[in-house]
């Protein structure tokens, strides 16, 4: 009996201890660097995958200058874990290659206008950390084809699209599901689905109806086409990190979520300093005046502060790259959940 009850308080103490060390680990991981995090303050910037070029989203000038709403979640972690939002290093990927190119370890970021799929989140080596645009499928078509609504197509349409897509699988789901026989155009690349559009080559360009709005000023005469009223699919777009790094896997999502829910308390780039001594808790939380918020991502105080003061809120971002070029003035459900879009994020605390 006396060496049963040993043998039950050695196994009790066994399991303590590893308790004890799994928690021990545990809080590393959330309180240390992560690799990644280590990895990118080694190199000096953050490592982001773009776009080709869609303007309003991720699209470089002549001089090489990149800008857009998902350009700016990645300027929103190089000034969270850097200091300095102009520390990005980006490498413009297509569709098809875009997955393979976060897997292999080429960039740390994806945000490239990616829709938020189950089958996707599922992936073994993704993860989805939020929604910084919700989206819709549509179509574009000629002004002078006479066709004003989905329900004009026949037969034998011609689409063109991007291969590597949910924009690929969504047309085949409309068109077969209203017994439409169709051909489709695919390229690899953006701009080649724009110029096979505009020279001709198919009666209709689809894809999301952001990238739509995007893509019509690049063509040749823009007046002359015209985005369908429909919207044929839920497309939530936003960044994706690679599986296995919970604390860069958080600091990305948070990066996000820093710009939306400064927004929705008033806090721009302009105001973020002043806004140290508000009464609002929250709003103190957010510009670092109050709290260890940073502690837990391995970061200082003060870089939630700097997102908002070298990026702006979410709002700004929108208004900068979206609605002043007039691509898409109206936010319809990427307004704040207080003005009757669907933006709403947890709460940093």
């Amino acid at each position: 009996m006396t060496k049963f009850i040993k043998n039950i308080f050695t196994l009790v103490c066994a399991a303590g201890l590893l308790f004890i060390f799994a928690c021990e680990q545990g809080g590393k991981q959330t309180k240390g660097k992560s690799k990644t995090l280590k990895n990118t303050q080694s190199k000096g910037f953050v490592r982001c995958g773009v776009s080709q070029g869609l303007p309003g989203f991720s699209n470089a000038d002549a001089s090489g200058n990149w800008t857009g709403v998902d350009v700016d979640v990645c300027r929103a972690v190089a000034a969270a874990v850097l200091g300095d939002a102009s520390k990005v290093k980006y490498t413009p990927l297509s569709a098809k290659e875009r997955f393979t190119a976060l897997t292999s370890g080429e960039i740390d970021i994806l945000s490239r206008n990616t829709t938020w799929t189950l089958s996707r989140d599922a992936d073994i080596g993704l993860t989805f950390v939020g929604v910084n645009f919700y989206d819709g499928q549509g179509f574009m078509v000629r002004k002078n084809s006479g066709i004003t609504s989905v329900d004009d197509f026949k037969d034998g349409v011609s689409a063109c699209t991007n291969i590597g897509t949910t924009t690929e699988l969504n047309m085949r789901d409309f068109f077969n599901s209203r017994n439409i026989s169709y051909e489709p155009v695919a390229f690899e690349k953006a701009d080649e689905v724009v110029a096979a559009y505009d020279s001709g080559r198919c009666d209709t360009y689809t894809t999301d109806k952001s990238g739509l709005a995007a893509q019509r000023t690049k063509m040749s005469n823009p007046d002359e086409h015209m985005v369908l009223p429909e919207t044929i699919s839920k497309e939530p777009l936003g960044p994706v990190v690679r599986q296995g790094d919970s604390v860069w896997e958080d600091i990305v999502r948070w990066s996000l979520n820093v710009m939306i829910e400064a927004e929705e308390y008033g806090v721009t780039s302009g105001n973020a300093d002043s806004m140290k001594s508000s009464d609002n808790p929250a709003i103190k939380r957010l510009v670092g005046a109050e709290g260890e918020l940073g502690a837990a991502f391995g970061l200082d105080n003060e870089w939630s502060l700097r997102i908002i003061k070298q990026v702006g809120n979410y709002g700004e971002s929108y208004q900068r790259n979206i609605a002043d070029p007039g691509i898409l003035p109206d936010r319809g459900p990427n307004q704040l959940w207080t003005k009757g879009g669907i933006l709403y994020v947890p709460p940093a605390r």
